[in-house]
């Protein structure tokens, strides 16, 4: 390739090339690269669209096997699309695509231009979110939806932190700051706990007592009275 292959461009545009062979010598290491380091659910493509054959279109891939496509294969309805305006630009970025299989991709695409302004080639990068459609089905059924509930286990390393998170629950599930609350409010936060067995740990009482802003003899007495009711 020689410097009258290539023109150089102003700052932030892209170079102009003469021939699909001389595109290839520059992107080829690139393709590699993006490849190699997204992985092998990514494939990026290099259509030739000098002839002005969509059948046949594709000049160079990696990780064809995204979609199935192989070199000689065909462009898709954007490359249609490019040579009904030419002389629009048609990079893309970051848009949805789908296989034939009705698989998602996350594509964007590049288009090169010789000088005298036509195109003569289009640079793809496709990824299929199968992957991360799968994990993120999972994490869904996983965490909870909207709405929280309140967890049925919790986990500490010791079991006065595990009492604080018991506290911290039964506290936000009466929807009020402790100030604002009632006296009723407060006999359902220890109904709460005692129904969860959180007075079986030492001293629990006492903590109670001191989140919910009153006298250990009143958490006390409140508590005989949510034991005295059951």
């Amino acid at each position: 390739m020689t410097d009258a292959d290539v023109e150089s461009a102003p700052a932030g545009a892209k170079p102009t090339f003469e021939s699909i062979d001389d595109l290839y010598a520059v992107l080829h290491p690139v393709m590699r690269a993006i490849t190699s380091a997204v992985g092998p659910h990514c494939e990026v493509v290099l259509h030739d669209l000098t002839a002005r054959s969509m059948e046949s279109t594709i000049y160079a891939i990696e990780n064809g096997v995204v979609t199935g496509r192989s070199v000689g294969g065909p462009s898709t309805n954007l490359g249609l699309g490019v040579l009904q305006d030419e002389q629009a630009n048609h990079d893309a970025f970051g848009y949805h695509g789908r296989t034939s299989d009705g698989r998602d991709l996350h594509c964007s695409s590049v288009y090169y231009r010789n000088r005298a302004g036509s195109v003569i080639a289009a640079f793809c990068i496709n990824i299929d979110l199968t992957a991360v459609q799968n994990a993120q089905a999972i994490l869904a059924a996983l965490l909870p939806a909207d709405g929280e509930s309140a967890p049925q286990e919790i986990v500490g390393p010791d079991i006065q932190m595990v009492l604080e998170d018991m506290i911290d629950t039964a506290v936000k599930s009466i929807g009020k700051p402790v100030s604002l609350m009632t006296k009723a409010d407060r006999i359902k936060v220890l109904r709460l706990l005692e129904e969860r067995g959180a007075f079986h740990i030492k001293r629990a009482v006492d903590r109670v007592a001191a989140r919910l802003g009153i006298s250990k003899v009143t958490a006390y007495s409140d508590l005989e009275s949510v034991r005295s009711a059951r």
